[in-house]
């Protein structure tokens, strides 16, 4: 009997390290089909491998997703590879934390177009094609900083999940007759992404996370929310580790 996530075709972007990683190796054990896609292929190809050794089915793809254009191909790749493309895990995401009066606006750019536009260039290419099937999942990472603003330091952070969770939401109640969409607001989680920020906050950061749950964690959430019936849609998973208060 199928497990819900057998076969289907899966794309992760994000899918060298952290959450997108673990989630490529959790869906394959599952009988998924998986692609992974990130900037760092000598790390997508380590991922690939490890899913390869344990007789899973993966391909990697070079993608850098604030450049629509490769996020397109990407997907149009996905499809010629595999044949079709079931799910979207829209996980690349940058988290720099600093207060805004030191008005890095470099930081501020790169997390609207990692977070914002990086999503919304992956909800863009694989949505067509999903209309087209009449069937497919969106599922979108937000962050427990989507929910509650987390100041000081991460207000630029939290405006790009906000929007994550409206985008979300929006267009779940747009397509969602046929097309699932998932927003998950995970806290704090061991990843790469505490790592981007640099300065006077990553102390702070590093702190915070000691607590931070593994990213099998989410990889859970995630094959949760793809495994339900096609009739069930799974809108938002809230997961943190169990001392956290934010």
């Amino acid at each position: 009997m199928s497990n819900g996530i057998e076969n289907k075709v899966i794309l992760i972007t994000g899918g060298s390290t952290g959450l997108g990683a673990e989630t490529a190796r959790f869906l394959a054990a599952r009988g998924a089909k998986i692609a992974i896609a990130a900037r760092r292929k000598d790390k997508l190809d380590g991922v690939a491998a490890d899913i390869e050794a344990a007789g899973g089915t993966v391909r990697a793809y070079a993608l850098d997703v604030t450049d629509k254009a490769q996020v397109e191909a990407v997907v149009a790749a996905v499809v010629a590879d595999f044949g079709r493309l079931d799910v979207l895990v829209n996980n690349a995401g940058l988290m720099p934390i600093r207060p805004m009066a030191e008005v890095n606006t470099d930081e501020w750019d790169a997390m609207i177009d990692v977070n914002i536009k990086g999503t919304l260039y992956g909800i863009a290419a694989a949505l067509p094609r999903f209309l087209a099937q009449q069937s497919g999942h969106v599922i979108n990472l937000s962050s427990v900083a989507g929910i509650k603003v987390f100041a000081p330091g991460g207000t630029v952070y939290s405006g790009t999940k906000f929007a994550v969770r409206a985008i979300s939401e929006g267009l779940r109640q747009e397509v969602g007759e046929h097309i699932r969409v998932t927003s998950i607001e995970p806290g704090a989680v061991d990843s790469d992404l505490k790592y981007s920020t640099s300065g006077g906050a990553a102390e702070t950061v590093l702190n915070f996370y000691k607590d931070a749950i593994p990213a099998s964690s989410v990889a859970r959430a995630v094959a949760f929310a793809i495994e339900q019936p096609a009739d069930v849609d799974i809108n938002e998973i809230v997961l943190r580790p169990t001392k956290q208060v934010f």
